[in-house]
């Protein structure tokens, strides 16, 4: 679901309500090991979202925030921008 990769981490998994619990909790474990810094993470494969993936990545930054690590997302799918923009979170989104 999310591997480490050189530059940061990449979620390889579809991002919706069908697995959001599964993706946060991976998120968290990942995030739980970076050392204090930023990390960045690569959302280029993730080829679909519904507003759950929102949460969850709202989520990983409260989590990332907690441990120090400022979380920054790289290459998000145009959906889950107009998703954002839509609840009018678009200014929330950690983009890098």
């Amino acid at each position: 679901m999310i591997e480490q990769v050189e530059g940061g981490l990449r979620v390889k998994a579809p991002m919706l309500i069908a697995n959001a619990n599964a993706l946060l909790d991976a998120g968290r474990r990942v995030l739980g090991a970076a050392a204090r810094g930023q990390a960045v993470l690569d959302l280029g494969g993730v080829d679909e979202v519904d507003s759950s993936a929102l949460s969850v990545i709202f989520a990983w930054q409260r989590s990332a925030t907690k441990r120090g690590v400022d979380l920054r997302l790289r290459n998000p799918p145009a959906n889950m921008i107009s998703l954002a923009a839509l609840y009018g979170v678009s200014e929330l989104l950690p983009l890098a």
